[in-house]
């Protein structure tokens, strides 16, 4: 059994703007990166063995603020990356949530649909068995990745996921079995 606690991205200049990041590499607000300090000082303690973090700048500056200095590593995996918007990437973040229902299972043009996201992140679940078993770890991720939890690890089904609104909590908690 692996715990998994699941951490969204600090704030970052794109959601302040309600934009749409996508796999664009957004970087942190000022008050993203104040609430990624504080992430730091909920979790160090936690009994984390490792941060896995989503390749996009947004991601990586959260676990680098949060843990930088500690000696729980951060290892960086891009199947934890937000939905791949394609050609609508930085688009209103409001419009985007109107039509996301649109692409479960078709993909945004050029990009990917939500159903590719979280078989995306079905495929780092896969692996975690190997190295990870008996241990508590944290991923910091996206929207897609929180969805692929719920999804994968708790059943919750993707079209009831696509029609949710986000509220941000600090955390989610998740149990992997691995036999």
């Amino acid at each position: 059994m692996i715990e998994i606690v699941f951490e969204t991205h600090s704030i970052s200049v794109d959601n302040e703007r309600s934009v749409a990041s996508g796999w664009s590499h957004s970087r942190l607000s000022p008050r993203g990166r104040e609430l990624a300090l504080d992430l730091g000082r909920r979790r160090r303690n936690d009994h984390i063995a490792a941060v896995f973090s989503s390749d996009l700048r947004r991601a990586v500056e959260t676990a680098e603020l949060a843990f930088g200095g500690s000696d729980v590593p951060v290892l960086l995996d891009w199947r934890l990356r937000e939905c791949d918007y394609g050609d609508l990437t930085a688009s209103d973040r409001d419009a985007h949530i109107r039509t996301r229902a649109d692409f479960l299972d078709r993909p945004y043009p050029g990009g990917e649909s939500w159903r590719d996201a979280v078989a995306r992140v079905g495929r780092f679940l896969a692996d975690l068995a190997l190295r990870w078993d008996g241990r508590r770890i944290l991923l910091i991720g996206h929207i897609a990745t929180r969805w692929g939890l719920d999804h994968l690890l708790d059943g919750t089904t993707l079209e009831d996921l696509v029609g949710e609104t986000f509220v941000w909590q600090e955390g989610w908690e998740y149990t992997l079995a691995t036999r």
